[in-house]
């Protein structure tokens, strides 16, 4: 417990000497009381002195006096911070958070009270700076990537057209070829390339072009289980098991089946190409409170730490022959269910990728659009 009064070293110019408005308020009550006692022990005693009794009358008006006055500084000490805390409060809540209150110098708990107070104001002042600082830069960004989307859209019907012309020239080139002639597995490369170039731009078109989902309320767990048996077609020849664990409870999901099916398959792909040899990845669908979950972990090698942050941005890829776009497609799948992804990894034992998606999306959305108006 604070010890009624303390002495404490000086700093930030406050004394050393400190008092609680315990002390403050009970000193006041406690004189006048003895004052009282006093005063009527010594009428009882001076009734028969007139004069003596006239002084005892003017000393004990004059000790209410006081009194009175004490009582009139204590609470003007104290109403006069409340008005002006009043008054920074009121400015605060107008949007003004340059604000301060002068009495925060004081050494009681009023003093407290106001630094308390300053320091409030002050981290929702850095707050807010933050905000603006984030605002910007996420303008700045969308506006960017708004010019990359429209320059993305141009370059990948530029690159499309040509590239269906020299499809159909290698078909022909491959049909005219004798079987015997080593140019056949040139000719089978080039397929290759020309399919893993057509994959970019198609992931970039999506990029570019990206549309609301068509949100319904489905089985999230068939959503899931056919991308699922997909996956389990791609390991067919692989010593890679993929098992799949449904919530029968899990009530109707609003979400777009289409793109989530996007989303759970790529994951399981990049597990696919994440495990070498043998593995296991284990897909999980749950619910917890109004939220539905997909998790999908695998055994395979692991996410680096330095790379870990940035495996959602456009066109990041750890992989030779990746697009580095279908995470960051993912992510802006989920996001526009109103959503999360997040992941957990660790070199040599696997990474856990778990979306999270609001049962009723309709609800979620209303809500947002019912904040930013407010």
């Amino acid at each position: 417990m604070q010890s009624p009064v303390s002495f404490r070293r000086e700093d930030a110019g406050m004394p050393s000497v400190r008092v609680n408005w315990q002390v403050k308020t009970v000193l006041p009550v406690a004189f006048v009381l003895l004052n009282g006692l006093l005063l009527f022990l010594m009428a009882t005693v001076s009734l028969r002195d007139p004069e003596r009794h006239q002084v005892l009358i003017v000393a004990g008006c004059g000790a209410v006096a006081i009194c009175a006055a004490v009582m009139i500084a204590l609470a003007y000490l104290i109403q006069r911070p409340m008005v002006e805390l009043q008054d920074k409060i009121a400015r605060v809540g107008e949007g003004d958070l340059d604000v301060s209150v002068k009495f925060a110098k004081r050494n009681d708990e009023i003093g407290d009270l106001g630094r308390n107070f300053n320091h409030m104001v002050q981290q929702l002042r850095e707050s807010r700076e933050e905000i603006d600082r984030l605002h910007r830069t996420q303008m700045s960004r969308a506006e960017h990537l708004a010019t990359l989307g429209e320059l993305a859209t141009g370059l990948a019907h530029e690159i499309r057209n040509p590239l269906a012309g020299i499809a159909g020239v290698i078909e022909i080139v491959g049909r005219d070829l004798p079987t015997t002639s080593p140019a056949r597995a040139v000719i089978k490369d080039v397929r290759l390339e020309v399919a893993q170039i057509n994959r970019i731009l198609t992931d970039l078109l999506q990029a570019a072009r990206p549309h609301p989902p068509d949100v319904r309320a489905s089985d999230l767990n068939t959503t899931v289980e056919h991308a699922v048996m997909l996956a389990r077609q791609q390991v067919l020849s692989k010593p890679i098991k993929i098992e799949l664990e449904k919530n029968p409870q899990l009530p109707n999901v609003e979400h777009d089946s289409d793109q989530m099916h996007q989303v759970v398959l790529n994951l399981l792909l990049n597990s696919v190409q994440a495990i070498e040899g043998a593995g296991t990845i284990r897909v999980v669908v749950a619910a917890k409170k109004d939220k539905a979950l997909i998790s999908v972990t695998d055994s395979g090698r692991g996410i680096s730490p330095e790379h870990l942050p940035f495996i959602f941005r456009p066109f990041y890829t750890t992989k030779g022959n990746g697009t580095g776009l279908g995470l960051s497609l993912a992510r802006r799948i989920v996001e526009d269910h109103r959503g999360r992804i997040d992941v957990e990894s660790e070199l040599g034992r696997g990474t856990e990728f778990l979306i999270t998606l609001p049962i009723h999306h309709s609800q979620v959305h209303a809500e947002d659009a019912e904040a930013a108006v407010s």
